[in-house]
């Protein structure tokens, strides 16, 4: 077993490095040895290959092929109708979610009844806001931990605006006022006040409070830099002691912020309403411009790389003398000459800064990198040079094909249906059910914390005695039926086929995009021979044809995504545990599936590829497209970096520029417009949107391009394992592809 691993394995690590004619010895020997090597006597005679397992053979010449192949059939059949079924069983899973949920248990917030404040034809209809009976209580850590305040919550219509207590209001005028924040039905006389604070028919006190996210928190303002509420700092609770403003501060931690924050929202609203008119205009800008970037690459393509690595030797060049210069002026300096063995660790940087040994190896870490980049470019140069090429003929690719360059719209458009119906889905679901109560407790020692309890026996039951001043309170919408069993799978299968869809909406776009590109490049007389609608073309080709090859490969990819989801949620409760193997476990699994999640990405963009061009299923286009890759891993290496630099170099060349004329534009420094600008609370507001606007439609556009530059290159691989020049076999090629490589097709001998 472990042999017939290793033969595939060494045939398929050497098969790039003996692809060329003048080793066919060497691999006829390499592959006579492994077969030998797995017990399988398949060498009859020198000229048979191990064929069971040499998959690596270039691809053989088509006379008939001109490009993306148009007789094909429909491939991956079986996944296109498990895919299919899915999709109509994510329609019944959005149709039963609506059928049992109510997005109006979130949208509403909820009384400690379940019921919900501010809902029509309710007698909470007109009690909009939730209020809390004692928000001292909500500074238990038990809130944490629970999620819950212990402590009754009603539904009322407006948030008190005085100070009082419940010792105050008995049997005076306030009465009228503060009854209206006791529980619905409560009439004074029954009970004592012990007994009403016991059972919390009413609060113990109120404080003044406005409305926040429809709940009512203490009024909490700021004068001369002291807490105040209501000009108060001094409050007395129900127990008739004084409480400094301070506690209501921590019971509601974080209220203040937010509150500042729901006024600096509304700022931020403001700028928007007052500048989006603009903001449009410079994303307007960023389009024209990131167009005419991707047009003037094919004229100045190399003159930016060069520009790039020329800025990279210099600022290595520089790092190398200053780090010279440093060691040599602290040579000669007392305990410079100490190393850092001896020193040991200190979180202090700056002690190391002090060590000529440091500045030593900074310097040798600097050459060597200084010399590496050297040495690529010297015995890379004419693999760099087909890597610019490359990039210049996409550019002049999308120039004749132009309509790719909006076909982010449709895959946008796809994505905002995707995200749209699984986040309604995700509410319906979380909305489902009917209220269940837990018992929320005053502290976290309590052992019947988090028990399902009745809200209208609680009081009866041994709970309150064993833990006093719990609560049974509303937790969350649930059920007993198989639905609402089931609710946690839902959830998943919700997440699942979202993350499914997501792919395939990736993936058809990356197969469109290539069709387009790829009848650009087997065009041999351009753009002559270039095919009428050619992006039209090839979407209908990978909607008929290739549904179920781009929704496996979707498949796979969303299943790897699932699992790092599944760790990602598994190390957030790890976070705690103090088991260093289970985390190192953790760690090295995620690190794992990251990897892997990226190599799938790079196979099926290929994959997709191949399939767009030859029309294949999906393992075969998989495994040409690697197989060719590896025949060319250094050039594939090459022109991932070159293409990789270019583009960021762009993106960030036109983000960072509208950028810099926004913050002049809103800073008012264009004298010219000056009188045509917005008043602004925040200048960042426009000025990040903007800039962030800019980055998402420059990658957007560079997309397009980075694609058009990968499906050239699997053409240009193709086309010289073919092709060899010759009239029946011609290259296609570019000139300054063929000028680089030394290639040439035959003339038509001319007639006399």
């Amino acid at each position: 077993m472990w042999r017939g691993g290793l033969c595939r394995l060494l045939i398929g690590q050497t098969s790039f490095l003996v692809s060329n004619r003048k080793y066919a010895n060497v691999r006829m020997f390499i592959s006579s040895q492994v077969c030998v090597m797995d017990h399988q006597p398949t060498m009859k005679h020198r000229g048979q290959k191990c064929s069971t397992l040499w998959k690596s053979e270039p691809r053989k010449f088509d006379p008939n092929f001109r490009g993306p192949v148009h007789n094909r059939s429909c491939t991956d059949v079986v996944c296109c109708i498990i895919f299919i079924v899915v999709i109509l069983g994510y329609v019944a899973l959005g149709t039963v979610a609506w059928i049992h949920g109510d997005p109006r248990k979130v949208v509403y917030p909820t009384d400690s009844h379940g019921q919900f404040c501010g809902q029509q034809n309710t007698p909470n209809a007109n009690k909009a806001i939730l209020f809390y009976f004692n928000m001292l209580k909500c500074a238990n850590p038990a809130v944490l931990i629970n999620l819950q305040c212990p402590t009754t919550q009603l539904c009322v219509s407006k948030c008190p605006d005085r100070f009082s207590t419940l010792l105050d209001a008995w049997n005076t005028k306030n009465w009228e006022y503060y009854k209206q924040f006791c529980k619905p039905g409560f009439r004074m006389g029954r009970k004592s006040i012990a007994e009403v604070i016991r059972d919390e028919d009413c609060p113990s006190m109120i404080v003044p409070s406005r409305p926040f996210v429809q709940r009512c928190f203490p009024d909490f303002i700021t004068r001369n830099g002291i807490l105040t509420v209501a000009n108060q700092t001094i409050f007395k609770d129900g127990h008739n002691n004084e409480r400094s403003v301070s506690d209501l501060k921590d019971a509601a931690k974080g209220i203040a912020n937010l509150l500042n924050a729901n006024e600096v929202g509304m700022k931020i609203f403001e700028d928007y309403a007052n500048s989006w008119d603009w903001i449009l205009v410079a994303l307007v800008i960023t389009m024209l411009v990131s167009l005419l970037f991707i047009l003037l690459l094919r004229y100045t393509a190399d003159v930016l790389f060069w520009l790039l690595i020329f800025g990279v030797i210099t600022a290595i060049g520089y790092g190398i003398w200053h780090c010279f210069w440093e060691y040599r002026s602290l040579s000669g300096k007392p305990g410079a000459n100490v190393t850092i063995s001896d020193i040991g660790f200190h979180t202090d940087f700056s002690v190391y800064l002090q060590l000529s040994q440091t500045w030593l190896i900074f310097m040798i870490a600097l050459s060597v990198a200084e010399a590496v980049i050297l040495v690529i470019l010297i015995f890379l140069r004419t693999r760099l040079r087909i890597a610019i090429a490359l990039l210049k003929e996409g550019s002049k690719a999308i120039g004749y094909i132009m309509s790719t360059l909006f076909y982010p719209i449709i895959t946008f458009v796809l994505l905002a249906i995707c995200i749209s119906y699984w986040a309604v889905t995700a509410i319906f679901l979380a909305s489902s059910g009917s209220a269940i109560y837990k018992v929320t407790p005053a502290d976290d020692k309590c052992m019947y914390a988090n028990i399902t309890c009745n809200p209208n026996t609680f009081s009866q039951t041994n709970v309150t005695k064993v833990c006093p001043g719990s609560q049974c309170m509303f937790a969350f919408y649930g059920g007993e039926s198989v639905y609402h069993r089931y609710i946690l799978v839902l959830h998943l299968c919700n997440l699942f086929v979202f993350l499914w869809l997501v792919n395939f909406t990736i993936a058809l776009g990356q197969c469109t995009l290539a069709g387009a590109f790829a009848s650009y490049y087997w065009a041999l007389k351009k753009p002559n021979d270039i095919p009428a609608c050619p992006l039209y073309s090839s979407f209908s080709r990978a909607i008929r044809y290739h549904t179920g090859s781009l929704a496996f490969g979707s498949l796979i990819l969303s299943l790897v995504q699932m699992i790092r989801i599944v760790l990602e949620y598994l190390d957030h409760k790890l976070k705690g545990a103090h088991n260093a193997c289970s985390r190192f476990l953790l760690c090295c699994l995620k690190c794992c599936f990251w990897c892997l999640e990226h190599f799938i990405r790079f196979i099926n963009r290929n994959a997709y590829i191949m399939i767009a061009i030859y029309g294949k299923n999906f393992c075969t286009s998989s495994k040409d497209a690697f197989f060719l890759l590896m025949r060319n891993v250094i050039r594939v290496a090459v022109l991932d970096k070159v293409t990789d630099f270019l583009l960021f170099l762009g993106k960030l060349l036109i983000s960072g520029s509208v950028g810099v004329l926004a913050f002049f534009f809103f800073t008012h420094k264009i004298p010219i417009i000056r009188e045509e600008l917005p008043t602004l609370n925040y200048i960042w507001v426009p000025l990040l949107t903007v800039i962030l606007g800019s980055y998402m439609i420059a990658h957007g556009f560079f997309n397009v391009y980075s694609m058009c530059v990968d499906t050239l290159f699997l053409c240009f691989l193709w086309d010289l394992e073919v092709n060899n020049g010759s009239l029946e076999r011609p290259f296609y090629m570019s000139k300054s592809l063929a000028r680089i490589l030394n290639k040439r097709n035959a003339k038509k001998p001319s007639r006399k």
